[in-house]
């Protein structure tokens, strides 16, 4: 089941791997978006506010989850590409450890801080409670949120793509279920929604679990492999913590930029979060390619094949270019249909500022290009500290908009947060990856003369 991504063409192995990833995100999105059509039609504006406001601090805990994960899964790919069993199996058990001790803290961390995180955001009073009932739930689930995304990052890490797909598929036909279930019939308001979510996602991890400890004979351990070691567990956290660190960053700007949103009002927040949706179903391909970059890079540089790193790179920014191109014509063209399905047509405000949103978002869809894709690939070639910088770039963007601008100008400056904070990160990435290749050729040049 394993796909080594050392050798071939690296134009064919990007979207032989980025596609079925692709897929997956693109239904993750999908159950997303239909979670927030439900939420919309059957339980209002209001209640819609009340599930965007949370998006930002969402982002802020449940982002570092991920982030920490998938750099877990980096030094595994690396071992894999070198062809080191033993120690794959060591980083293997010693992330499984890392990830339970992290998702208890976390877990009891954020839940007693959810409603002061929320009021020092300045939510809305007549959205604040459905806001809170949504996000401590999935907060609790936080432990379900490491399940998955580390079982399915260790599967990626070996090449296989597809398998957490499957699962993802099969869990967002059970999260609309559910959905339909908690809200229509148990009438549990915002927090079905949320109840939905966790038990979906517990679903998809029990799933990729299963799946890694059948069918992959690589990961087949003894009991002395599981033992917590310090020198790989420091490795560890030296690749996750700065990963999870930089989606934090990134959505500290988010969550500032976010409570200059709910300043203005909820008729605000539900156009961003109505506007978010589209824009996060039409951004998925950036992502796939920046998990694919990690993979793809992480096999080449345990491989020592650096060569192939650089051609990897310039195959998917051309895909990316390409992508951002048709996005661009889709928003311009087909972008008010798609908000409909979230707002009613008479909510003509909300309906326009939601327009403008998205429609400025799409202008700079290639810079967010090259920020996943390069990022990514930074990362996979065992440099996660860098991308907390970047992430810091992303952040100040966006403080900057949401301290100065968005008070000032209102709505139409917030349609500009997220250009400028991906313009910011890539003056700091394209750099810090020519600066990290150069780094690796003198060190690979220097083994090769000792």
């Amino acid at each position: 089941m394993e796909k080594d991504m050392t050798t071939g063409s690296p134009m064919k192995l990007i979207l032989g791997f980025s596609v079925p990833l692709l897929f997956g995100l693109l239904f993750q999105q999908l159950y997303s978006m239909v979670d927030t059509i439900i939420v919309g039609h059957y339980l209002g504006v209001d209640a819609l506010a009340a599930v965007g406001a949370t998006g930002s601090v969402n982002f802020l805990i449940i982002g570092f989850c991920m982030g920490v994960c998938n750099g877990f899964a980096i030094p595994i790919a690396q071992e894999f590409g070198a062809r080191n069993e033993r120690n794959l199996h060591k980083y293997v058990a010693n992330s499984v450890w890392l990830s339970v001790i992290f998702s208890v803290v976390m877990t009891i961390a954020v839940v007693l801080l959810c409603r002061p995180i929320l009021r020092l955001m300045r939510t809305p009073e007549n959205i604040i409670d459905g806001s809170y009932a949504y996000i401590v739930i999935i907060f609790i689930g936080i432990p379900v949120t490491y399940l998955y995304n580390m079982t399915s990052a260790i599967i990626r890490s070996l090449g296989d793509s597809k398998t957490p797909v499957i699962f993802l598929v099969m869990s967002a036909v059970l999260n609309i279920g559910l959905d339909l279930l908690c809200i229509i019939v148990f009438h549990m308001g915002v927090a079905g929604a949320a109840v939905a979510t966790v038990l979906a996602q517990l679903v998809a991890g029990i799933c990729c679990l299963l799946f890694m400890r059948r069918k992959f004979q690589i990961l087949r351990m003894n009991k002395e492999e599981w033992r917590r070691e310090g020198n790989f567990m420091g490795k560890l956290c030296g690749m996750g913590l700065p990963m999870g660190l930089q989606y934090s960053i990134t959505a500290i700007g988010s969550v500032i930029l976010q409570s200059a949103v709910n300043s203005i009002g909820s008729d605000a927040v539900a156009a961003v979060t109505a506007g978010g949706k589209v824009s996060m179903f039409m951004c998925c391909p950036f992502d796939a390619m920046g998990s694919t970059m990690a993979t793809y890079g992480g096999q080449n540089v345990g491989a020592g094949k650096l060569e192939r790193v650089g051609s990897g790179l310039k195959s998917c920014i051309l895909l990316g270019a390409f992508y951002s191109v048709i996005a661009l014509g889709v928003i311009l063209f087909f972008g008010k249909y798609l908000l409909l399905l979230f707002l009613n047509s008479d909510e003509t405000a909300i309906l326009g500022n939601a327009q403008w949103f998205i429609t400025m978002n799409s202008c700079f869809y290639f810079p967010l290009a090259l920020v996943n894709i390069i990022r990514f690939m930074i990362q996979g070639m065992g440099f996660s500290k860098l991308a907390v910088f970047a992430g810091m770039f992303e952040m100040v963007a966006r403080a900057l908009m949401g301290f100065v601008l968005v008070p000032f100008f209102g709505f139409p400056a917030i349609g500009f947060a997220n250009p400028l904070a991906w313009i910011f990160a890539d003056i700091f990435l394209i750099p810090a990856y020519l600066h990290v290749k150069r780094r690796m050729e003198l060190a690979m040049e220097r083994q090769r003369m000792a």
